[in-house]
This record gives structure tokens, sequence and C-alpha cells, in this order.
């Protein structure tokens, strides 16, 4: 049983998240969205909330499972039995940290492999920073974003 486990802080997850997460539940038996805590990015949503909205986002997919965490990310993927992370790339300017990241979790998790989907055209511009910065701003993210998402971009930003 081939077991994913896609790794980030989805703060907040983008259509271009879900598309990963589409693609890799016809490639694998089952996909983990593991929500980071990473307090150290400040991010704008607590992690509860950012693991209710991709599993919002997600329902409609049976072998897609949604979990925070709060470890170090090999330690992590162990405890859930994957054998596989799932890392995007949007542009090569995306290539040369996660391939540092690849290399790092080779080391810690030397069983783990890492494999790179690339998100489909219509989404490879999308970045949570983009969304988070023009829904602050009272901008129209519904192209970028499931409309729970957004829902909870604008009550956060005072816009409900």
């Amino acid at each position: 049983m081939n077991r994913v486990l896609y790794p980030g802080t989805f703060d907040p997850i983008t259509m271009g998240h879900a598309d990963l997460v589409e693609r890799a539940s016809r490639l694998f038996d089952q996909v983990i969205i593991a929500v980071a805590a990473n307090p150290k990015k400040n991010p704008l949503f607590p992690l509860e909330q950012r693991v209710e909205l991709a599993r919002e986002v997600t329902k409609h997919l049976p072998n897609v499972e949604v979990m925070g965490f709060s470890t170090l990310l090999a330690h992590f993927v162990k405890e859930q039995s994957a054998n596989i992370l799932l890392r995007g790339l949007r542009a090569v300017s995306d290539f040369e940290y996660e391939f540092q990241l690849a290399n790092m979790n080779r080391q810690l998790a030397p069983d783990v492999e890492s494999l790179f989907l690339t998100p489909s055209e219509k989404y490879s511009y999308i970045s949570s920073t983009l969304v988070r910065e023009i829904a602050s701003l009272g901008g129209d993210v519904s192209k970028f974003v499931h409309p729970a998402v957004m829902q909870a971009l604008k009550e956060r930003f005072g816009q409900a």
C-alpha cells in the first residue's frame, strides 16, 4: 500500500493544492494532507482551522485524510507509515528549496521517497501568500480558493 504524505502550512489551502491532492488521490492508495503548525511562519489561520478547511476542500475524496502536526516531518511521516513525500513545484524558483528539503529528508528518513508534482497550468501562479494579500485588501479570490476558504478569509479580514 502506497501512502503519500503531502506536507505544508496550507495557510490557506488553494486550488493549486487541491489540484495536487486530486491527482495524488488517483495515483496512491492513501493521501495524507499533513498541515504543519509552523508557528515561525506566523500563520493567518490557527492549525485547527487550516485542518478543517483542508478537510472541507477534499471531503469528496475517500482516500484522503487530513491531519495537523507539530513535530519534525521525518518523524511524522514515519509515524503515519507513509513511504512517499509529495511536494508541489509551481516554478523553477521553487526547485532549489524543494531539492534541499528532499535531500535533508532523505538523510533523516532514508526509506521515504520525495515526489514532485506540478499543478495544472491554470493554478501554477497561485500561492497562499498572494491569496492572503489579495483577500486582505478586499480583492476577489474566488478563482483561487474553495468557497469555504473564501468565506473564512472574508471573516478573518472583517469582510463577511
